[in-house]
C-alpha cells in the first residue's frame, strides 16, 4: 500500500484515516493534498459526521515538532496536516505526489466557505480579540452573503481554568457549528485543538492562525508571487523583524539541515506507532 520514490528517503502511505496519502517529513505525516482536494476531504468529513482537526503546517512547526514530541503527535493524530508552506509543497513533490500544493491556511479559509456556502455548513469564529472577530466577521460575509457564522469567541489571553474551558465547550456546542475555526498562535491552538476534540460536538476543528488577522484586514498578507517563491518567511521578517528574526535565524538552517540529513539516509526520523492507536493500518507505522 505505501510506495517508495526512487532517490527519496521519505514514504507515502495511506493514511489511517482516509483514502488520502501522505510523506514523512522529519517525523511528521504531511498530506499529500492540494487546495481542491483538502477543501474535498473536509467537506466529506463533515457530511460523513466525522470528528477531526486539522493543523495548517509550515516549516516552523515542523521544526518546532523536533523538541516536542506530544506537539509532533498531536500532528501525527490530526485529520491533515496540510502543507502551508512551499518547503513541504517541495518535499511532498520529491516524494512523487505531483498534485499535491501548497494549502495556505488563510486560502484554506476562504476556500472551504465558499464550499459550504451552498450546503450551508454553520461556522464558529475561536480566537484573536473581540475587535478583530468583529470586523473578520463582516468582511466573511460580504464575501459570502450566505454563509452561516453561528458565533464568534475571544478567549482570554492566559491558560484557562477547567471550569472555563467547559464552559467554552458548553457554548461552542449550543452554537450547533460544523466547523470551529481556531486562530489562536501556533503551537497554542494544535494544542488546544487536540485537549478540546473530544469535548465538542463540531465535526471539524481547523486551526488556521493568523489568518483571521490577514482577512479581517489587520495583517497584510505577502504577493502571491513571494508566497510561491519560498521565500514568505523572508517578507513576514522584514514585517515584524523585531518578533520573528530569532526564529527564522533557527528555523531556516535547522530545517534544511535536518532535510538533507534524511535526503541523504544520515538520520531516521521515524513515524511512532503510538501516535495511531492499537487500530492502525501496519502501513500507517512506515519508518523512514
Amino acid at each position: 500500500m505505501g510506495k517508495q520514490t526512487a532517490g527519496s528517503s521519505q514514504t507515502s502511505v495511506l493514511h489511517p484515516k482516509g483514502s488520502f496519502e501522505w510523506t514523512n517529513v522529519l517525523g511528521v505525516r504531511v498530506s499529500a493534498v492540494n487546495l481542491k482536494s483538502a477543501t474535498g476531504f473536509i467537506q466529506k468529513a463533515i457530511e460523513d459526521g466525522r470528528k477531526e482537526y486539522v493543523c495548517v503546517r509550515d516549516a516552523h512547526g515542523i521544526v518546532r515538532c523536533q523538541d516536542d514530541p506530544e506537539l509532533r503527535s498531536i500532528h501525527n493524530r490530526a485529520f491533515l496536516v496540510t502543507p502551508d508552506g512551499m518547503p513541504l509543497v517541495w518535499a511532498l513533490k520529491r516524494a512523487g505526489h505531483a498534485e499535491s500544493d501548497r494549502v495556505y491556511g488563510p486560502d484554506l479559509m476562504l476556500s472551504v466557505f465558499d464550499a459550504g456556502s451552498s450546503k450551508g455548513l454553520r461556522h464558529f469564529l475561536y480566537g484573536a480579540t473581540a475587535e478583530t472577530l468583529e470586523q473578520l466577521q463582516a468582511r466573511l460575509l460580504a464575501k459570502f452573503p450566505q454563509a452561516r457564522i453561528v458565533g464568534t469567541y475571544a478567549p482570554p489571553f492566559r491558560k484557562l481554568s477547567t471550569q472555563e474551558e467547559t464552559d467554552i465547550a458548553d457554548r461552542l456546542n449550543r452554537s450547533g457549528a460544523d466547523i470551529i475555526w481556531v486562530g489562536l498562535s501556533s503551537p497554542k491552538q494544535e494544542l488546544w485543538m487536540a485537549r478540546m476534540r473530544d469535548s465538542l460536538q463540531a465535526s471539524m476543528l481547523i486551526g488556521v492562525g493568523a489568518a483571521f488577522d490577514f482577512h479581517a484586514g489587520l495583517k497584510r498578507q505577502a504577493p502571491r508571487f513571494i508566497q510561491r517563491s519560498g521565500f514568505e518567511w523572508a517578507f513576514r521578517l522584514l514585517c515584524e523583524p523585531r518578533r520573528l528574526w530569532r526564529r527564522y535565524a533557527l528555523v531556516v538552517p535547522t530545517f534544511i539541515s535536518l532535510t538533507a540529513f534524511q535526503r541523504l539516509g544520515l538520520r531516521k526520523f521515524p513515524i511512532e506507532d503510538a501516535v495511531f492507536g492499537s487500530s492502525a493500518p501496519k502501513a500507517a507505522a512506515a519508518k523512514v
